[in-house]
């Protein structure tokens, strides 16, 4: 029991639920973006499933790590230097790689439809329920299923890479998506209530979308760089909101 729970694996387990926190905030802005496609009685039940289903994955790869691990070794290689000039050496293509560059195009396509629908769909002006109606639940879950999966394969990379116990990345990964599930119904009710705040979130898919592609490519981005990104978009647009809230506040006062 004394060597399980020492102090190295105790840290362990505190810097990677942190981290595992962090990664899963992707994971909550695109369920917020799928199931507000939904009617919204099949809402709850979408974030549900889909962060059940996440939990599910994350253990599951964690339980199968040296296949995860064998996803990190070259199956061909790519020669980018010559084709755009990236590197020096030709790219070595991966499992890993072929899975972040499926799921970042299928984000930058995701969230470029979703953002054609808030501006440019042809049936704007039919009520925001119709529009929804045409999201099958059943839609949704594939989408969320592949995304699961992608930011799975992200999440226990992580977990390996910092962590040597299988049972601290069980338990930082278990703890994550409890915090992600507490969070999940508010978040994504705080995104459909706010116009701005939404295409603020298409906007982050994009940019993550555009980074898993850049990492299958073998040119890696810092998430540091993505995160400070959003938080800095985010908190102005925090700001916008009071300002307008206030606004409409002064207005009521004195009308």
């Amino acid at each position: 029991m004394e060597q399980i729970f020492t102090t190295q694996n105790l840290l362990a387990l505190v810097t990677l639920t942190a981290m595992e926190i962090v990664l899963g905030i992707d994971n909550i802005v695109f369920l917020s973006i799928v199931s507000g496609r939904l009617p919204e009685d099949q809402r709850p039940k979408a974030r549900k499933i889909g962060l059940a289903l996440a939990l599910l994955m994350r253990i599951a790869l964690l339980l199968g790590i040296s296949w995860v691990m064998g996803l990190t070794k070259p199956l061909f290689t790519v020669p980018l230097n010559e084709w755009f000039g990236i590197g020096e050496e030709p790219h070595g293509i991966t499992g890993k790689h072929l899975v972040l560059l499926t799921g970042g195009l299928f984000l930058i396509w995701k969230a470029t439809k979703e953002i054609h629908h808030r501006l440019e769909d042809a049936d704007g002006d039919k009520p925001e329920g119709a529009r929804r109606a045409a999201t099958s639940f059943a839609g949704a879950i594939v989408q969320i299923v592949i995304m699961d999966l992608i930011f799975s394969l992200d999440s226990v990379i992580t977990a390996v890479g910092m962590a040597k116990e299988i049972w601290v990345m069980v338990t930082a990964v278990i703890i994550a998506v409890g915090v992600m599930f507490i969070f999940a119904g508010r978040i994504s009710n705080f995104v459909e209530k706010h116009p701005t705040v939404k295409m603020l979130a298409l906007s982050f898919l994009l940019l993550i979308g555009i980074m898993l592609v850049a990492d299958g490519m073998g040119q890696h981005i810092p998430k540091g760089y993505i995160y400070f990104a959003m938080a800095f978009s985010l908190v102005v647009e925090m700001l916008n909101l009071w300002a307008r809230a206030r606004g409409a506040k002064a207005r009521a006062g004195h009308s």
